[in-house]
């Protein structure tokens, strides 16, 4: 007997008619559903999403298709990306019967559904099938059993379950009721490529024929009015998601990681700056709040939220969403709160996990540059203090303009108003200029320049501030004014190249300079001294030592930059043990979004859980590429008492202390890890270590 099946077997084709009427409804009700809510997005502020369409589109077939950021989403991530293959495999399979039995039969007398392609074709779905619905078990288990810690449970997340459960059973109590009186009495071979539906045939075996058929439309116009329902409800359940989540992987940034629209100030029409209500945000702002999923892994991945502070990334998103379509015209600062707004340390932990390409940082900015240049609103006063020193200082510390170079004094570096003829620019940054720890690291990389004949420059009294850290507080016209100062600066002296050793002046000067003008090539020292090792431009005497290592966000995840300085210590002769948060999971050391210039006052310290889980590791050195990182753990280290099991020290002081020229100048003699503890101890005795955030004496 030929291996194929009636279509609408007992039900007949008149169904047909009826049957595409309601689902054509169905749909206009769905497009109905979502038509409603673009008028709701259509609150925010315009902004081009539309432009690059190759990419995006690329973008989304991986992510929707691929379950490409979803899979990579450890807890339940799996789980979800075979459930959504299982349900679109049946899905598809739905499709092929459409066409047979309405295109392809009547229109072209062809019966794709019949022969090995059948057999196939039955055995796949069967298997998506069950694979839906274990998958969906394991989903309903995790939130309603195991109920992870902060995540939210709502009756929609019952009857999104109950609806896709009952979908899912009732169209294999069909295919059961079907070959109960079919397949198994009249082709049992070709039972066996149907498994699940024969195990549910088993449930029909002991009625006679009418009893089932009866029992198979029953089961038929349920499921179909299942299937109906669930078109209905995708725009008014969290079965959105599947709609909002796909569409936002087109709508997902494809500049930059961190670009920050940047205001023109220069505009005299705007009368609002930053978000004061939802309808300052962009229309994708309010989109993010549809295509969220609350599945809480920002939340998760947040340092704040993960010391006890009031931010939640997931909340400010559903925030936002609840004031876009609750009450647009609220203050939504006040609804999220400035103890909220003022603990994210923008370090972009919750975007880079997030499965559906929300936006969180550039909301919380938003709302921050309307405290800050609408309200006059600061963190604290020691922060007001700190934004004023730059303003009026070019530094947060309040220091003068002129000791800014004195940290170079006797090293082979040129200053620019001097000799703009050199290989790079130097640009130091403030903590590197001012704070007596970090100036060890900016005189090291000099060192280290000196050593693969590199000719340096810097600006010295006539660099200022990047103005990152006030432009993450929400100060955009502060930024705006230094930032413009740096830029006219460098492009008097015709520099071809600038190397940062902060991370911060990295992203600020290589990626938002260059809406202000700025067109020159800009370096982080890792990346910098990797290339000179690999170009045999520098020689290091490995020296074993074992350390731990962070990866600090404005390097890593803005930056995607990893592999560099691991290869650099590496070459150094370093051993690592990796943190448990590292990579793209990397815990922030607790200074970015201009917290550098906070005190930390909610919570427990960002810097010593990141010290506690690096203390874990047993390596007795923590490593850091970033002079905020190097501040906040030396902080960290005095505060979780471990002063004498860890120490941390800068990329470019382990480099310096291996220059093969520098160990010939020592006879030969290789400083070891116990050595250099030893010196910075002196170091600290000296008045060496976490420097005020503000107010340094002189």
């Amino acid at each position: 007997m030929e291996a194929t099946r009636e279509i609408y077997w007992n039900i007949g084709h008149g169904v047909v008619l009826p049957m595409y009427c309601l689902t054509l409804a169905a749909f206009g009700f769905l497009a109905w559903g979502f038509v409603k809510r673009l008028q709701v997005y259509r609150q925010g502020k315009p902004l081009n999403r539309f432009d690059r369409y190759d990419e995006r589109i690329g973008r989304l077939l991986a992510d929707v298709f691929g379950q490409v950021k979803v899979a990579r989403v450890k807890d339940g991530g799996i789980p979800h990306a075979f459930f959504f293959w299982g349900f679109l495999t049946l899905f598809a399979g739905t499709i092929i019967v459409m066409f047979q039995a309405d295109f392809f039969t009547p229109l072209m007398h062809v019966n794709l559904l019949s022969g090995e392609f059948y057999k196939a074709y039955s055995f796949v779905l069967d298997c998506a099938g069950l694979l839906a619905i274990l998958m969906l078990a394991g989903l309903f288990i995790r939130r309603f059993v195991v109920k992870p810690a902060g995540l939210e449970v709502v009756d929609d997340d019952y009857r999104v379950h109950v609806l896709l459960f009952a979908i899912l059973i009732t169209g294999f109590l069909i295919e059961g009721a079907r070959m109960a009186v079919t397949e198994l009495q009249q082709n049992p071979e070709l039972a066996r490529f149907s498994p699940v539906g024969y195990l549910a045939a088993q449930l029909f075996t002991g009625y006679d024929t009418p009893s089932i058929k009866t029992a198979h439309k029953v089961f038929w116009w349920v499921h179909f009015a299942l299937v109906l329902g669930f078109f209905c409800a995708i725009p008014r359940t969290k079965l959105r998601h599947m709609v909002t989540t796909a569409v936002n992987s087109f709508f997902a940034p494809l500049e930059p990681k961190g670009t920050i629209a940047t205001i023109d100030l220069e505009d005299e029409s705007i009368e609002q700056f930053g978000a004061a209500r939802v309808t300052d945000l962009t229309w994708k702002d309010i989109f993010d709040a549809d295509a969220c999923t609350s599945c809480k892994r920002c939340q998760d991945r947040c340092p704040a939220y993960a010391t006890e502070k009031p931010l939640s990334p997931m909340k400010v998103v559903k925030q936002v969403g609840e004031a876009a379509f609750g009450a647009p015209e609220a203050n939504l600062c006040e609804a999220v709160t400035q103890d909220v707004l003022w603990s994210c340390t923008t370090c972009r932990a919750c975007q880079e996990i997030c499965p559906a390409n929300i936006e969180h940082v550039n909301k919380i900015i938003e709302m921050r540059r309307n405290l800050t240049l609408m309200e006059g609103a600061f963190p604290g006063d020691e922060v007001r203090t700190a934004v004023g020193n730059v303003e009026v200082n070019g530094n947060p510390f309040g220091l003068a303009y002129a000791a800014r170079g004195e940290w170079a004094e006797g090293l082979d570096v040129t200053l620019m108003e001097r000799d703009s003829d050199v290989d790079i620019l130097y640009f130091v940054g403030c903590y590197a200029s001012f704070d007596k720890r970090n100036r060890e690291v900016a005189q090291n990389f000099v060192k280290i320049c000196a050593a693969a004949g590199v000719k340096v420059g810097i600006l010295g009294k006539e660099e200022k501030c990047c103005g990152e850290p006030v432009r993450k507080l929400g100060n955009e016209y502060l930024y705006q004014m230094t930032a413009r100062e740096n830029i006219e600066t460098i492009k008097a002296y015709g520099v071809k190249r600038i190397v940062t050793t902060c991370p911060h002046c990295f992203n600020t000067l290589g990626r938002d300079y260059r809406d202000l003008g700025l067109d020159v090539p800009v370096e982080h020292y890792t990346t910098f001294i990797g290339r000179l090792l690999a170009e045999e431009r520098l020689s290091l005497v490995p020296d074993r030592f074992d350390f731990t290592y962070h990866d600090s966000c404005y390097l890593g995840r803005y930056m995607d930059i990893f592999e560099a300085p691991r290869t650099v210590l590496a070459a150094a002769g370093g051993r690592l043990t990796e943190m448990a948060k590292s990579g793209y999971e990397s815990f922030c050391c607790g200074a970015g979004g201009g917290r550098i210039m906070a005190e930390e006052k909610l919570g427990s310290r960002i810097s010593v859980a990141r010290v506690g889980m690096a203390r874990e590791t047993g390596a007795p050195l923590l490593v850091s590429n970033c002079p905020f990182c190097l501040t906040m753990f030396e902080d960290g280290i005095k505060m979780a008492d471990c002063e004498g099991e860890l120490r941390v020290r800068d990329l470019a002081e382990i480099v310096a202390e291996r220059l093969a020229h520098a160990n010939s100048h020592r006879h030969g003699q290789v400083i070891h890890v116990e050595e250099c503890f030893a010196e910075d101890s002196a170091a600290e005795d000296a008045g060496y270590g976490l420097v005020a955030r503000i107010g340094l004496s002189q």
